[in-house]
């Protein structure tokens, strides 16, 4: 047990990490009670579960707010608008090769600290997933990239005035600071009691307490099967203010526990710098065009999408 030098901050942590968002739940691999229909396309329970385990094995994502029975209608209505999405993708000969996503799991997997797909595959085991379904996601990721973009990559147009105007009332004008973090992710499985939860705060102290004696990061992830991820350098702007006070009065490589509502989260401050001068409008103009047409894209395909569920055949039975 740690002493009580050691300070949990319970915050909720706003640092969107990983792979932006997972598309879609991987497929059940137990038969399950049928809980919806869309078109010619069933639901099982089991998926409703497995969108659950996904979002909260990520930092950044959270949760839909409700319990029980309203909790689960939420993530069937998400399902259900996945659904939709993935057969317009088939329908529109929208396909990833197994290479494509054998080079984008690499991609995921230098960029946080994986050795190999043994190691991903125990760390995946402790939030009920498995590779195979891992790569189904990354797939589904990728479809859904090729979608958006064909459903509204054309539709969409950011004016000059308006790239201008977000530059002159929201862009920052100063760089403020910025943190290089690194995070291993502990979240709490689907329904956990206080008891498992104070087990799960016994081993993330066990992993600091390890750490603190001179393990590498890298090393007690692998050993205790958790996720250790690279964030980069995050600006304190992107942080929820009660956590980026925190961290500031960390040193470099100096690493804290955090709780927050989702799991606990061991947290290294890796190095610390000034964000840099000021960005002139030239400068911005690419990274806030991008911004602003990707903000557009999503609106547009989430107006088609909830137009192509009003004309579906959709029955629920939960």
């Amino acid at each position: 047990m740690l002493t009580r030098s050691v300070h949990w901050l319970k915050v909720i942590l706003l640092v969107g990490v990983w792979v932006a968002v997972f598309w879609g739940a991987a497929a059940a691999e137990v038969v399950e009670r049928i809980v919806a229909v869309v078109n010619e396309e069933v639901i099982s329970m089991s998926e409703v579960e497995q969108m659950a385990k996904v979002i909260q094995s990520q930092p950044g994502m959270k949760m839909p707010t409700g319990s029980g029975n309203d909790l689960q209608r939420q993530l069937l209505d998400a399902l259900i608008l996945q659904k939709l999405a993935k057969v317009e993708a088939k329908r529109r000969g929208i396909t990833i090769t197994a290479e494509e996503v054998d080079k984008a799991l690499e991609q995921f997997k230098k960029k946080n600290g994986i050795a190999d797909d043994a190691t991903l595959s125990r760390m995946l085991a402790k939030n009920d997933l498995t590779l195979k379904g891992f790569k189904q996601q990354l797939q589904d990721q990728m479809t859904h990239e090729h979608l958006l973009l064909v459903v509204a990559g054309s539709k969409v147009v950011v004016t000059d005035e308006e790239v201008r105007r977000f530059y002159d009332q929201e862009y920052p004008k100063t760089g403020g600071k910025q943190l290089h973090l690194k995070m291993i992710n502990m979240p709490f499985p689907p329904g956990a009691g206080e008891a498992q939860k104070q087990e799960m705060r016994k081993k993330i102290e066990l992993i600091l307490q390890e750490h603190r004696q001179g393990a590498s990061l890298n090393a007690l992830a692998q050993k205790h099967g958790v996720m250790l991820q690279d964030l980069g350098y995050v600006s304190t702007r992107d942080l929820d203010p009660e956590l980026a006070q925190f961290l500031s009065e960390l040193k470099p490589r100096e690493t804290a526990p955090v709780e927050t509502l989702e799991g606990f989260r061991l947290v290294q401050v890796v190095d610390r710098q000034d964000g840099g001068r000021s960005r002139s409008f030239e400068e911005a103009e690419p990274e806030i065009r991008a911004f602003l047409q990707r903000q557009k894209m999503e609106k547009a395909f989430q107006d088609w999408i909830k137009n192509q569920k009003d004309r579906a055949h959709i029955k629920i039975m939960m």
